[in-house]
């Protein structure tokens, strides 16, 4: 079953975020774009990857006028355990939202029961708090923020311009479709 159009229920979580404990909810997404990054766990070896490359594209995300939310089912006292540790995860600017209990992943439909993480899902989410577009990956297959900024921008240009529609690898600036009436209902 899809998750497309499907509103994130109301939660409030713990996150690590520039240095301080603090508390992230459904409130605090509303009204602006966001993405749900979830991964499996902190201290672990393709995460600090793909939390990297993140980091490293904040700026645009931040620029665009979208928070980015990582989430594994650790805590919060784990996520400043491994920011203090790693290097890699200190250049993170973005919240860390704790997920102990498995809320968010379950409402995400990336909980693995069995285990009690998370699957790699990025999930972009409008500013009413809807799911627009989403991607899930196998564990052992890192994601790329470049690709994730790009599909951002798009659901953003097609939120503002509902009569176009955005083709492969489109770019701001780049042409767009505008589907004849009779194709509207099947995009």
């Amino acid at each position: 079953m899809s998750l497309i159009g499907k509103e994130v229920s109301d939660f409030s979580v713990q996150a690590f975020h520039e240095g301080a404990f603090k508390t992230v909810s459904r409130a605090d997404v509303l009204g602006k774009w966001s993405v749900f990054f979830f991964y499996p766990a902190d201290f672990t070896f393709v995460c600090p990857t793909e939390l990297e490359d993140l980091a490293n594209k904040y700026g645009d995300f931040k620029k665009a006028g979208c928070e980015i939310y990582s989430v594994s089912c650790d805590t919060h006292f784990v996520h400043k355990a491994w920011h203090d540790t790693s290097p890699i995860v200190k250049k993170i600017g973005y919240p860390m939202l704790a997920d102990p209990t498995g809320k968010l992943a379950r409402d995400f439909d990336v909980m693995i029961e069995g285990t009690g993480l998370a699957e790699r899902g990025s999930f972009i989410v409008n500013p009413q708090g809807k799911i627009v577009a989403y991607e899930v990956t196998a564990g052992n297959v890192g994601r790329n923020a470049d690709e994730l900024f790009r599909r951002v921008q798009a659901s953003q240009f097609v939120a503002e311009h509902g009569d176009e529609v955005c083709p492969a690898k489109w770019q701001p600036g780049a042409k767009t479709l505008k589907p004849s009436l009779d194709l509207v209902g099947i995009l």
